[in-house]
């Protein structure tokens, strides 16, 4: 049976790493991803148990406290996990499972899940990042503002990560990440 293993993909919001997942899943069906488990409400066209599981605090801090996430953290007041019985069961069925996540959630997977890969995705510079985050039209100046800040410190941490990749070019960004996980050693 071939070897599963856990793939963390990270980097600042806005960065592209939800393309570059949503690509990677289209080019590679035998990849698993990991559906996160969040506090926040659904936004427009999200479904249930497909983009998240949405859950209510209480019901995320049983989760928590019963120990069925492998990470979880707080972002922009929510509440964001992974969750752990559906992760371990895909690694064991051989498969590889990419986990889009937060770095707070990263550093916790690093601790938990030591042999996972863990690959930071980078913007090319903050003015593209500003730029991205403002064509979603999803967030108000002041988050955004708030977004850009969190970045910067999350950059700072990309020495962190096994791999780092600059999203500069999707199409250039998406070969760098699939030769990372297609690496005989990775999956």
């Amino acid at each position: 049976m071939a070897k599963g293993r856990l793939i963390v993909l990270t980097g600042p919001s806005g960065v592209g790493k939800g393309t570059i997942v949503k690509a990677l899943l289209q080019h590679h069906p035998d990849l698993y991803l990991s559906v996160s488990v969040t506090t926040r409400a659904p936004r427009v066209g999200e479904l249930d148990g497909k983009n998240y599981y949405f859950v209510n605090r209480s019901q995320f801090e049983r989760m928590v406290a019963n120990g069925e996430l492998l990470e979880w953290a707080e972002f922009a007041g929510n509440y964001y996990g992974t969750p752990r019985l559906s992760v371990e069961q895909q690694i064991q069925q051989g498969r590889c499972v990419l986990l889009e996540i937060e770095l707070e959630g990263a550093r916790q997977i690093r601790r938990t899940f030591p042999s996972a890969l863990r690959i930071f995705i980078l913007p090319p510079s903050m003015a593209e990042l500003e730029h991205r985050l403002r064509s979603r039209g999803q967030d108000s100046d002041t988050a955004i503002v708030r977004r850009l800040q969190r970045a910067q410190a999350e950059i700072d941490a990309a020495n962190e990560f096994d791999i780092q990749i600059v999203n500069d070019d999707l199409e250039k960004a998406l070969r760098h990440v699939e030769a990372a996980l297609l690496s005989p050693v990775n999956c």
